[in-house]
């Protein structure tokens, strides 16, 4: 007879906004979660922030099975102790996070994986302190992660990372390995290039903050949602491909990058910004544009269920 296999277990440090939605992801999906923050009121206060994306899963996954289990933990010792996968998010400080992890290794099963959620740091700069380097990955969610199935990895322990992605798979997630350590991995790489050029046309008077945005989400937005920006390219090309592409349009495409600017946050292009956005809400308050964004995500995904893979 095959046994079931065994409910991943997950140790969240970390409870803030991204640490509540992967607890949130990973309870849905059946894991066992430890949660165990620093600050013991924000600790305590996990389960109710968490609400919100249990609820958006319950809608956007019915039928992932039965919940895990969800344990406070008031020491380190009890959540990292037995965990297969420990998810850091502590904030975007190199020695923060070293000093966290210098507790941790010591509780850590011998085949257990560190993965931090960091944003914009780099493997290398978190691992250099480590006995064993090859514990830590770097598992970069996009925000809200308990929607965007993204996670950017890099790490050095092929086993640790497989056994890595196995979980975050098991949560429906879409792990992404890089080749390279990397400041800002691959998709914020991308988002800031994007936003460095819409700043750029803000500065430059090309158009104000809303024009572009609308011109992002209704063109090639919309496309990147069902297509990567390489064969998005590939399919420009008509029936010669990227080749076609690349023989007929490359000489164009290299005009464009020659004039892509590189913008200075002054004064007055923060004020344009902070003006634009404001516009663009429109009296609504930032938990409101959460719902509004988390909404359209879910409708979002639930359409490219339906959709052939490209």
């Amino acid at each position: 007879m095959n046994r079931p296999a065994p409910k991943p277990q997950v140790a969240i440090l970390g409870t803030g906004l991204i640490g509540a939605a992967w607890a949130a992801l990973f309870q849905h999906y059946g894991a066992d979660v430890r949660l165990w923050d620093p600050v013991p009121e924000v600790l305590t206060a996990t389960q109710t922030r968490m609400a919100a994306p249990l609820a958006q899963l319950a809608e956007f996954a019915p039928d992932a099975g039965p919940r895990g289990t969800l344990t406070l933990c008031d020491t380190l010792s009890k959540a990292v102790t037995g965990a297969d996968l420990i998810q850091e998010n502590a904030p975007e400080s190199i020695p923060i996070k070293r000093a966290l992890f210098a507790e941790v290794e010591p509780l850590m099963a011998p085949q257990a994986v560190l993965a931090s959620s960091t944003s914009a740091l780099t493997w290398s700069d978190l691992s250099s302190a480590l006995r064993d380097p090859g514990c830590l990955i770097t598992a970069h969610p996009f925000n809200p992660p308990h929607l965007v199935p993204l996670v950017e990895i890099f790490g050095i322990d092929p086993d640790r990372i497989a056994r890595a992605e196995a979980i975050y798979r098991a949560a429906e997630r879409v792990p992404v390995r890089l080749k390279k350590d990397a400041t800002g991995h691959i998709a914020n790489r991308l988002a800031s290039a994007l936003w460095r050029e819409a700043v750029f046309m803000v500065q430059d008077g090309i158009a104000d903050v809303e024009a572009i945005d609308a011109a992002l989400v209704n063109g090639p937005g919309l496309r990147w949602s069902v297509l990567g920006a390489h064969m998005a390219y590939h399919l420009g090309g008509g029936t010669g491909g990227m080749a076609g592409y690349l023989g007929h349009l490359g000489p164009s495409q290299e005009r464009r990058w020659a004039t892509l600017g590189t913008p200075s946050l002054s004064d007055g292009v923060q004020a344009d910004l902070i003006a634009g956005v404001s516009r663009e809400a429109d009296g609504r308050s930032i938990s409101e544009l959460e719902c509004i964004r988390d909404t359209a995500l879910i409708a979002a995904l639930q359409a490219r269920r339906t959709a052939p893979p490209v």
